[in-house]
């Protein structure tokens, strides 16, 4: 790999060709989508011609962003994971084509077909059957089940596509591909990442989870607006160590930019005593990892006229990477989103560029619009006020869920009551694959306790008939939802049933998945 030369800079030498608005861009749009702080690095021709922070990473202390900050990357993550199969595929340990059963004997589906059929490929790609989002809940936002039981717990997720037909993003099979790394190599996740990517690549900053970023670390604290609306408040931290390779890296720009300079460079990470290449992976498996698995279907229109130069030609996901188009140029991408954070790392293989933007705030219109300003100025495209583009597509978004729910206030029956004492509705529940939800009446009110999911503690409050509002304590999830019991002809509660109630819910709240049976003895 080419050295890099870092800058922690106001503005990198003119010869670098540093977008010369970058700093207005940025900040302009920190304040517009009322984000505390953002990271942003450029790689461009083997040189980091950017890397710098702005704003603070939390708004309680106040202490700045800066180019070594480390933030959630989230699903930016799902690379990393294709990357530590590929260098196990290159030592012989492993094939992409292998049945996933051949590593995990224990492996099952819903499907007897997808668990003889599952592939390691299929862990990466996105077609395994299973609905968008569908199981996340066995770990968002935080559980305390372990890797191993999730991935025995997947038997009971129904699929909803045909294996392989459609593409429909899910987590729950990163999970599986962590336990594929661990068994193949002997090491946890987090040993083989750190030892095998961060170590050779100089990621000196990265960790693989929050829970091992060392005391008083130069880290963001995520920050999300209750309701999405209103004063800005922190987000606890999160871990996810049981299912890491979905999601769990922390990283600063700074790491960031060397990694995207590693693959820019093909996996190359520098040149052996004897002129030869080091690499991290080969030549074949980095092509494979960009070649597009799952093609997605891209929508007839963009959601304002505004962002109309931004729809692409072509649109899939390969091993753990979008690979789209970009005003003619082949890009190659991943977001990440996280409770309180959400980012966007961006490759231009032909121009040899990479961006990378972090930030902790619960809106992605921020990550989007600065990065595709930098693109614009690496491309010499037409002007374009992505700014003014995405606040019109964050509007309109608000405005759909605005609608929405007016509709349900204006459908609600408030003379209306439940059907059954609130007593009657307390149980424990079952859902075969996310286990026990727990409703006890606390008071005047109806409780609900997720059992292997601490952060999610509820109030329901009567929305019509017998059909409540679960309140989460926690504010800052914006996760409330709906809840429904169905009773059978002796007036018993039959099932319980859930969704979000907000169409801004991040879909790993997967509440209408869940089937919840009363267990009879068990309140």
């Amino acid at each position: 790999m080419r050295t890099l030369a870092f800058a922690l800079l106001a503005f990198a030498p003119a010869a670098l060709a540093v977008p010369p608005q970058l700093a207005d861009v940025v900040e302009n749009t920190r304040l517009a989508f009322d984000v505390p702080g953002i990271a942003i690095a450029i790689v461009k021709d083997g040189e980091v011609v950017a890397a710098r922070g702005f704003g603070v990473r939390d708004i309680r202390s106040g202490e700045p962003v800066t180019a070594q900050t480390r933030f959630a990357i989230a699903s930016q993550t799902k690379a990393f994971t294709s990357a530590a199969l590929s260098i196990l595929a290159d030592e012989g340990k492993l094939a992409l084509d292998d049945r996933v059963i051949d590593h995990l004997p224990g492996f099952r589906m819903s499907d007897p077909y997808v668990t003889r059929e599952m592939r390691v490929r299929d862990l990466l790609t996105h077609r395994s059957g299973l609905a968008l989002g569908a199981g996340d809940l066995m770990f968002w936002p935080g559980s305390d089940l372990p890797t191993e039981e999730i991935v025995r717990r997947l038997a009971h997720v129904p699929l909803d596509n045909s294996f392989r037909s459609d593409y429909a993003y899910a987590n729950a099979p990163y999970a599986v591909a962590q336990r594929v790394i661990e068994s193949v190599s002997g090491q946890s996740y987090a040993d083989f990442v750190r030892e095998r990517i961060f170590v050779p690549a100089g990621m000196s900053g990265a960790v693989v989870n929050s829970d091992l970023l060392p005391e008083g670390a130069n880290a963001a604290m995520g920050h999300a607006k209750p309701g999405f609306a209103g004063e800005l408040v922190t987000v606890a931290p999160m871990s996810w160590s049981n299912n890491n390779a979905a999601g769990g890296i922390y990283a600063s720009v700074d790491d960031l930019a060397r990694w995207m300079q590693l693959q820019l460079d093909g996996g190359v990470l520098g040149k052996n005593e004897d002129g030869s290449e080091r690499r991290l992976f080969s030549a074949e498996r980095h092509r494979g990892m960009w070649e597009v698995v799952t093609p997605i279907r891209i929508p007839a229109e963009p959601s304002v006229p505004a962002l109309a130069p931004a729809m692409p030609q072509f649109l899939g996901y390969g091993e753990g990477w979008f690979i789209s188009e970009y005003r003619g140029h082949r890009v190659v991408t991943h977001s990440g989103g996280w409770p309180g954070m959400v980012s966007r790392v961006t490759l231009v293989p032909q121009l040899d560029l990479g961006i990378v933007v972090l930030t902790n705030q619960e809106v992605g219109a921020a990550f989007q619009a600065v990065t595709l300003e930098a693109l614009d100025h690496y491309l010499q495209a037409p002007d374009t006020d992505w700014l003014a583009a995405y606040a019109a597509a964050v509007a309109k978004s608000r405005k759909k869920a605005d609608e929405a729910w007016e509709k349900h206030q204006a459908a609600r029956d408030r003379r209306s009551r439940p059907s059954l004492p609130l007593e009657e509705y307390a149980a424990t529940y079952r859902d075969a694959w996310y286990g026990d939800v727990t409703l006890s009446v606390e008071g005047r009110r109806l409780v609900m306790r997720f059992a292997h999911t601490p952060a999610l503690v509820g109030t329901l409050e009567h929305w019509q008939h017998d059909t409540f509002l679960v309140r989460w304590h926690d504010r800052a999830l914006n996760a409330d939802a709906f809840a429904s019991f169905a009773l059978d002809p002796d007036g018993k509660v039959r099932e319980l049933r859930m969704q979000a109630a907000s169409s801004l819910t991040d879909f790993s709240f997967d509440f209408h998945h869940l089937r919840l049976l009363p267990q009879v003895g068990e309140d």
